[in-house]
C-alpha cells in the first residue's frame, strides 16, 4: 500500500462529513498497519505524546479562556465605545468601528470565532437600528472577525508553528502587515458602500469618557504583544499574562463576573480544547509517520518534476489551500497540510515565515468560504439569517480577502519587513 493513497482515503471520508477526528485516527491506523515498517501500537502511543507534550501548546486553551472572559465581560464592548466615538463623523462610522474594534479585539483573543462573537452580538443590533444593510452587517462581523486569523496572536499561526518548527514570534510580527492592510480596504469599502448614511458630531468629552474606561482594554494588546516583540517573555508566557490580566480586569475592577460565570467559561473552554487536541495528537503522529517514510520529500520531487516554475507551485498550492479551507475547519486543515507544504515551499525558495502567512491567509478565507464556513454558520444562527444571505453578505469581502492574498504573494515585504527579514 503506497503513502499517496492515503489522499483518496482522506478526500473520500472528508466528502462523506465524517468528524475530522475520525478521519485522521482512520488515517493514523491505516498508516500503522500498512504502510510504516517495523510500527507497532506502542510506537502510536509515543507519537500521541511527544505530539502533546510541549509547552508552546499551553498557551492555546489560555488564549482561548482570556478570549472567552473578555467576550463575556465589558472589554469587547469598551471597545467599541471608544471606536465608535472616534469614527462617529465618518460617512459608515458606525461599521468602521465595527472593524476596527474586531482588529483590536484580535490582538487580544487570537480567535476568529471568539472575535466575531463578542463584537458582533453589541454591534449587529447596532448596525441593523442605525440603516446599515443585513447583508452588510452580516457581511463585517463575519468577514472582520477572521482578523483574528491572521493579527498577532493568532492561534493558527501557533498550530502552524508547532507544526513546522516556524518562529511563531517573527509570524505574529508578519502578520501585521497583511491584517492592517485588510483593516484599511474593509473600512474603505465601508466608507463607500455607506456613504449616504447621516453622520454624528464629533463629541470630545464623549472620547475621553470612552478613553478613560477602556484604558484597561487598550492596555492589553500593548503589554501582550510589547512583551513578546521584547523578549520579555515568551508566546507561552504570553498567554498566561492574557489571561491573568483578563481575570483581574473582570472580575476585580470591572467586576462583570463572579466565580460562576468564570467556572462556566472554564468548563466551555475544556468542551472547545475536548475537540482540538485530539485533532492535534493525532495529526502529529500521522505527520511524524509520514515524515519517516519520506512523504513531503516525494511531493518535493513530484512538484519539482511537474510544476515547472515557483508560479505554477503557488497556484497548485493555493487552489488546495482554499479548497481545504472551504471543506473543513481550518486547525485540522494547517495541522495536516502545513508540514506537507512547508518542504515545497521552501524548496522553491520561499522564505518559510512568508509562505506561512500565504498558507494562513488562505485558510482565514474558510472561515467564510462555503460549505463549512464555520463564521457564516454560527452568524446565521445566532442573529436569525438563512445561510444563503450570509454567504451573499461576505461576497464583496472575500473579493477584499483575495486581493491582500495576492498582494502577500506579489510583495513579500509587505509581510516581511515586520518581521525583520
Amino acid at each position: 500500500m503506497n503513502a499517496l493513497l492515503l489522499v483518496p482515503v482522506f478526500v473520500g471520508l472528508t466528502l462523506l462529513r465524517q468528524n475530522i477526528i475520525l478521519t485522521l485516527a482512520v488515517l493514523v491506523g491505516l498508516v500503522h498497519i500498512f504502510i510504516a515498517s517495523h510500527s507497532s501500537i506502542e510506537y502510536l502511543v509515543q507519537d500521541l505524546w511527544f505530539t502533546l507534550d510541549r509547552e508552546l501548546l499551553l498557551s492555546i486553551p489560555m488564549f482561548i479562556f482570556a478570549g472567552v472572559i473578555m467576550s463575556r465581560g465589558s472589554i469587547a464592548a469598551r471597545l467599541v465605545r471608544i471606536m465608535t466615538a472616534l469614527t462617529g463623523t465618518l460617512p459608515g462610522g458606525l461599521g468602521i468601528a465595527t472593524i476596527l474594534a474586531m482588529a483590536v479585539f484580535s490582538s487580544i483573543s487570537g480567535s476568529a470565532i471568539v472575535t466575531m462573537m463578542a463584537v458582533g452580538s453589541l454591534m449587529y443590533p447596532a448596525l441593523t437600528k442605525a440603516g446599515y444593510g443585513v447583508r452588510y452587517s452580516l457581511g463585517v462581523l463575519c468577514s472582520g472577525g477572521t482578523l483574528g486569523v491572521i493579527i498577532p496572536p493568532s492561534i493558527l499561526m501557533i498550530l502552524y508553528g508547532i507544526s513546522t518548527d516556524v518562529s511563531v514570534t517573527d509570524m505574529f510580527k508578519a502578520g501585521w502587515g497583511p491584517g492592517l492592510l485588510m483593516v484599511v480596504l474593509m473600512s474603505a469599502y465601508t466608507l463607500i458602500v455607506n456613504r449616504n448614511l447621516p453622520v454624528g458630531r464629533f463629541d470630545l468629552q464623549e472620547l475621553l469618557a470612552a478613553l478613560r474606561g477602556g484604558v484597561s482594554a487598550i492596555l492589553m494588546p500593548v503589554i501582550l504583544l510589547g512583551g513578546i516583540y521584547s523578549g520579555i517573555f515568551t508566546v507561552t508566557e504570553a498567554a498566561a499574562v492574557s489571561l491573568a490580566y483578563a481575570l483581574v480586569v473582570e472580575a476585580l475592577i470591572h467586576r462583570e463576573l463572579g466565580v460562576a460565570d468564570i467556572y462556566g467559561i472554564g468548563v466551555e473552554t475544556i468542551k472547545l480544547l475536548g475537540s482540538l487536541m485530539p485533532i492535534v495528537a493525532i495529526a502529529g503522529s500521522l505527520n511524524v509517520i509520514l515524515d519517516y517514510e519520506g512523504v513531503p520529500q516525494a511531493l518535493v520531487n513530484w512538484s519539482q518534476v511537474y510544476l515547472d516554475n515557483s508560479w505554477e507551485m503557488l497556484v497548485a498550492v493555493n487552489l488546495l489551500l482554499l479548497v481545504a479551507g472551504a471543506l473543513m475547519d481550518e486547525s485540522s486543515a494547517i495541522i495536516i497540510l502545513s508540514p506537507l507544504l512547508a518542504p515545497i515551499g521552501a524548496s522553491y525558495g520561499f522564505d518559510p515565515v512568508h509562505f506561512a502567512v500565504i498558507t494562513i491567509v488562505n485558510l482565514q478565507l474558510g472561515y467564510v468560504m462555503p460549505p463549512v464556513a464555520i463564521n457564516l454558520i454560527i452568524a446565521a444562527t445566532v442573529f436569525r439569517q438563512s445561510f444563503l444571505t450570509a454567504c451573499k453578505s461576505v461576497i464583496p469581502f472575500i473579493a477584499i480577502m483575495l486581493f491582500v492574498l495576492l498582494l502577500v504573494i506579489l510583495f513579500p515585504q509587505l509581510s516581511l519587513f515586520y518581521a525583520g527579514r
